[in-house]
């Protein structure tokens, strides 16, 4: 090698040290991992709103792991609780805030609270570094608010309404396909009660066009029509238990329900407290179910309408914590006068941190069914099968999303650059 090429290697070492340099983070700016996984948050507006920490990609790498969750409250806006865990020298700190927006609040004015509740909640870490000297804090409220009165009583006694309509429409040379929906909807959430009405009705229509064995075009219409009132009530006995009901009044042209009601008086047991919510939900719930239904066609069992009895049991858990979240449920249900007409329902969705850089997740739902007592009797056309004019019998039904994530390399993500992006 010769002196010119050593010297150029030497140079362009030196040139990688200083820039490996500059790269690295002053070891007394605090590392922040934000953890978004269960509710939206604009990381960019946040990096650049928050510009005297160091925000890493790896948990086990930060000096604070912060975790943001929401909860939709009963007026339809949410409430955002955000935890701060201190780790590595700051370890023996933690600290939670909470925020509530309205339910017509925007992205733009919720992501303003989420950054300013994240600089309340990084102040005492930040404090012990050198970026202290960055920091300004403000206490005082505007002189026209000084003497202000707050009016605490509600006009409305917690009620909510909600009102929609919504149609979508799809067509190429061959297909043809409209759907209408409406909504109407009513609930009242207090600490101790929550009283909720939805009432939804749709509209579907479907032409299919085709040429038969001749070359002559044929079309084939079908037209499916529901809706849908439910009802719930429920009382808080104590911090774990409460009592109430479900009612359901249906129609489906689909299902063959010419009208359909079900009445379901449950209880329910949440091993922790109900204000642990946003971290942890473990909840057992068990109802007596009464059904009676009036039918289209004549079903498999012979009946144009029926009067059924049975009971049902749900165990649903929700747990979001550093490691990750994980959220499931099993449904069960069956028909006393036959105790063959079951079905099981679970769902499972867990997104979990090995470790700093890996991460698997899983979303997967199943069931298996046996108590598909609406179905009509008789079998199924091609055309039922190929356009799902109406429901068919299925003794299970299972989907599954999975997959694993390993990440290496820079631990840094301070910059924001939108460049190019859609």
């Amino acid at each position: 090698m010769t002196f010119t090429s050593r010297l150029l290697a030497v140079a362009l070492l030196l040139v990688q040290c200083i820039s490996y340099a500059q790269a690295q983070p002053s070891n007394n700016r605090l590392k922040l991992f934000m953890d978004c996984s269960n509710t939206w948050c604009d990381l960019n507006f946040i990096r650049t709103e928050i510009n005297i920490v160091d925000f890493v990609v790896d948990r086990m790498a930060a000096d604070v792991h912060a975790l943001v969750t929401s909860q939709t409250q009963g007026n339809g806006g949410d409430q955002y609780q955000i935890i701060f865990y201190g780790q590595k020298r700051f370890s023996s700190m933690r600290d939670t805030l909470r925020f509530s927006v309205p339910p017509v609040t925007t992205e733009v004015e919720v992501r303003e609270r989420l950054v300013n509740h994240l600089k309340f909640g990084l102040v005492p870490f930040i404090a012990k570094t050198d970026m202290i000297n960055y920091m300004s804090i403000g206490m005082r409220r505007p002189d026209s608010t000084m003497n202000r009165t707050v009016d605490e009583r509600d006009s409305w006694n917690y009620w909510v309404f909600r009102v929609g309509a919504n149609g979508n429409m799809s067509l190429d040379q061959n297909y043809l396909n409209t759907n209408l929906n409406s909504s109407l909807s009513a609930n009242r959430t207090t600490e101790e009660t929550r009283a909720e009405f939805r009432l939804s009705t749709g509209r579907n229509r479907a032409v299919y066009k085709y040429e038969d064995e001749n070359g002559v075009e044929q079309s084939f219409t079908v037209i499916n029509t529901s809706y849908n009132l439910n009802h719930t009530l429920v009382l808080a006995i104590n911090d774990h238990w409460s009592y109430g009901y479900y009612l359901f009044l249906r129609n489906s042209t689909f299902s063959n329900f010419q009208n359909s009601v079900r009445l379901i008086p449950a209880m329910e047991y949440n091993i922790f407290p109900y204000k642990e919510v946003n971290n942890k939900y473990l909840a057992f719930g068990y109802g007596i179910e009464l059904t009676h239904n009036n039918y289209y066609e004549e079903t498999l069992y012979n009946k144009m309408e029926e009067s059924l009895l049975g009971h049902s049991a749900r165990l649903v858990s929700r747990f979001n914590q550093k490691w990750g979240s994980l959220n499931g449920s099993i449904y069960y249900n069956n028909f006393w006068h036959d105790w063959s007409l079951y079905s099981i329902e679970l769902n499972l969705e867990a997104d979990v941190r090995v470790t700093g850089n890996l991460s698997f997740y899983v979303y997967a739902f199943g069931g298996v069914t046996r108590n598909q007592v609406f179905i009509p009797k008789g079998s199924a056309s091609p055309e039922d099968v190929l356009t799902r004019r109406r429901q068919l019998a299925s003794n299970y039904n299972f989907g599954m999303w999975f997959g694993i994530n390993y990440r290496f390399g820079s631990m840094l993500n301070n910059f924001v650059n939108p460049r190019f992006t859609d």
